[in-house]
């Protein structure tokens, strides 16, 4: 099993909108190394569900990973902003996968609590300047966020 890190805006979709819809297709990704860092997850992974562009950022919860290797809907969409019309129905550029809720946390882990806990190397989302919307995270760094919970 792989931990890994996502990315939400929370006005976009949040981790109660998870929690609500049990499941979801984790999509709208454009950018390559996270649409590849989608392609190596398995089904079973461990995802940190990260609240982005808020007055806090920080991580907010967990979700797993139970479908891989879906083509992202909303390239073939010309209604959505994510829409690629270059991409094409038996050769899709953007895959991504179906996570399920698994946890909210009872308290947001903050991006400065974060960057106090960790170093650059240990998780990426401290990385001055990373964009990432997806990004591995290492076991070792995976356990000490779980004990910060």
């Amino acid at each position: 099993m792989n931990y890994w890190l996502m990315k939400s805006e929370p006005d976009v979709y949040s981790i109660a909108d998870l929690k609500s819809d049990r499941t979801c297709t984790w999509d709208g990704v454009r950018n390559y190394q996270a649409r590849n860092f989608l392609r190596e997850m398995s089904r079973g992974d461990l995802v940190f569900f990260y609240h982005s562009n808020t007055k806090i950022p920080g991580i907010v919860g967990l979700m797993r990973v139970v479908e891989t290797k879906i083509a992202d809907p909303t390239q073939f969409d010309m209604n959505s902003e994510y829409y690629d019309r270059k991409s094409q129905f038996d050769a899709p550029r953007w895959q991504t996968v179906r996570v399920e809720f698994v946890e909210e946390f009872t308290q947001l882990i903050s991006l400065d609590e974060l960057k106090q806990k960790f170093s650059a190397d240990e998780i990426w989302v401290v990385r001055k300047g990373n964009r990432l919307s997806v990004i591995p995270v290492s076991e070792g760094a995976a356990e000490k966020i779980l004990k910060m919970t």
